[in-house]
């Protein structure tokens, strides 16, 4: 009878090996794929990891894994496919490495472990660890070959805007980097977490700006590498075929059509660019008019859309209470039942529903000046108030209904929105299917270019098919993100009496912080100058003089901010 082992007092054993070295390989490399490219699997990949890391006992076959806890069958049929792989390359009689099972000759019941075990077991070395490398048209791959590339031109700033980066990498990747795909809410650009963890990107600043660590350098200049070497071989290829079939001489000049087509010598990809025909116009309608407060209303108000049968969809609207996207027209793959969601584009259409009661509400907290400012500043040129309810919906209210009807008067007159007045909710209705139907036909036949605020700067100067995408649209529009100091400033400047949205923009160009502000102030040498400071400038659709009352212009000057 052996001795029992020795007790060892005051430290813990080391944790052996495990026992099933390759399961535990193949299921890594499954699990890093997968969150490579944003799948929700990862995680059951990850459970099965654990399982297998706490099981003592080496396993001899795929099925045998079935009684450890998150090994399903879909798993289990993988790793057998592995191991039968790993038959065939390594031979039938190899038997699957397993650190922690010495053979039975190793092991002799009454002196412990052998000397020929012993000596086994130290000819056993530990695998190098694969290094990480995105899969060829992954999202991380794309995203570390534009950076790459990006900072070897001439003139390169270092690192590059989200928005800017999405572009130009798009074409690399294979799949979309905002439009996640069916079943999965993960889009290619959850990658880019992947790469952080991994010491490959920094993110810094806000707006977030990206760029290479020297890892990911590294590793990026050998993708590039791997990608122009492949490049040259498939011309070589086509040099060869075209030498064989085609002898005679070729025209190569690019037309005037194909040229609009190409940007810095690359095709531009469909995400920036929605051909006639290729979409349909979807009415967006927020959350917050379908459920809560007056269930009865809102739930009116929908049964009223599908009456009119008015393509509609229901989502969170950081701005505005309805608006319009083109959305791309996309068929479902053979081997699926249903479409990805297409890429959306948000028309230059915006609408701010106000109920009279809502109307007098936000008069009184302040929201009322606050929200038609974020409406002039969220991107689309085509702002609609519609205000539903007069008569006698305003008789009840704290506010007079003349007080109303001026808050209105100066919503178009002033601000320069388009106001519609409805009776009800029916008519709120009707209006949005004429509306939906009108900008069907305006944009039927119009070919759509996205346009970035963070590419092509100004959102004024752009043309009418250019349009923001809906996931940039409304990002931009979160209303508790962090400010920039303009952002805050503006903020300010609409609590003073008289300041209206086109004038807090009018100063805001020519004095972009309180500090500018306050300095050109100081060297005003006259109370008097200081108090006509501000009426030199110009604002408006028609450009005219700045008009604030000097008790106004001195509260601003005074102002701590």
């Amino acid at each position: 009878m052996s001795n029992p082992e020795p007790v060892l007092m005051g430290r813990k054993r080391p944790l052996p090996a495990c026992p099933n070295p390759l399961f535990l390989k193949w299921l890594t490399e499954l699990r890093d794929e997968a969150s490579e490219k944003g799948h929700k699997i990862q995680y059951t990949y990850q459970k099965a990891i654990s399982s297998l890391n706490k099981y003592p006992l080496p396993l001899r076959d795929a099925k045998e894994a079935k009684i450890l806890q998150n090994f399903g069958d879909g798993i289990c049929k993988i790793l057998d496919s592995k191991m039968q792989q790993h038959y065939r390359k390594c031979g039938e009689n190899v038997d699957v490495p397993r650190e922690a099972s010495p053979p039975n000759d190793a092991y002799d019941e009454s002196s412990g472990p052998s000397m020929k075990g012993e000596k086994k077991a130290k000819g056993v070395t530990k695998r190098k660890k694969k290094e990480y490398a995105p899969q060829k048209g992954s999202g991380g791959y794309a995203v570390l070959l534009t950076l790459y590339r990006h900072s070897q031109k001439a003139g390169s700033k270092g690192f590059m805007f989200k928005m800017e980066l999405q572009a130009q990498a798009q074409h690399l990747c294979d799949k979309s980097f905002t439009v996640p795909e069916l079943g999965s809410k993960y889009a290619a650009w959850s990658a880019v977490a992947t790469l952080i963890k991994r010491n490959l990107l920094m993110k810094t600043h806000n707006p977030a700006r990206y760029s290479l660590t020297e890892e990911g350098v590294s590793l990026a200049r050998r993708l590039d590498l791997a990608a122009c070497a492949s490049k040259a071989a498939l011309e070589d290829e086509d040099d060869e075929d075209e030498e064989e079939s085609c002898p005679v001489a070729v025209d190569l000049t690019v037309s005037d059509e194909e040229d609009d087509n190409v940007e810095d010598g690359v095709l531009k990809s469909n995400g920036r660019r929605l051909l006639a025909g290729t979409f349909d116009i979807v009415l967006c309608v927020d959350v917050s008019e379908t459920t809560g407060g007056s269930r009865h209303c809102k739930q009116e108000l929908v049964t009223e859309l599908q009456r009119s049968r008015v393509s509609f969809d229901v989502r969170k609207l950081h701005v505005g209470d309805f608006l319009w996207v083109a959305r791309e027209k996309v068929t479902p793959a053979p081997d699926r039942e249903r479409a990805s969601k297409g890429r959306e584009l948000v028309l230059d259409y915006i609408i701010e529903r106000k109920r009279m009661d809502d109307l007098c509400g936000s008069i009184i907290d302040g929201r009322f000046r606050e929200q038609k400012f974020r409406l002039k500043r969220c991107g689309l040129r085509r702002p609609i108030y519609l205000v539903e309810g007069h008569g006698k919906a305003a008789s009840h209210l704290s506010l007079p209904e003349m007080t109303l009807r001026q808050a209105i008067a100066n919503t178009q007159v002033v601000d320069g929105f388009f106001v519609k007045r409805v009776r009800d909710v029916k008519e709120s209705a009707a209006y949005l299917a004429i509306m939906t139907r009108h900008l069907t036909r305006l944009y039927q036949k119009r070919t759509l270019v996205c346009h970035s605020r963070e590419l092509n700067g100004d959102l004024d100067r752009r043309d009418d098919g250019a349009l923001l995408s809906f996931a940039e649209f409304n990002y931009g529009a979160i209303k508790n993100k962090s400010q920039t100091v303009r952002e805050a400033f503006a903020r300010q400047l609409m609590q003073v009496s008289g300041l209206s949205a086109d004038k807090a923009a009018a100063i805001l160009e020519r004095y972009s912080t309180p500090h500018s502000l306050l300095t050109a102030y100081g060297e005003c040498a006259s109370e008097a100058g200081k108090e006509k400071l501000l009426s030199t400038i110009r604002c408006g659709r028609l450009n005219r003089l700045m008009m604030i009352a000097a008790g106004g212009q001195c509260r601003i000057f005074k102002c701590p901010f």
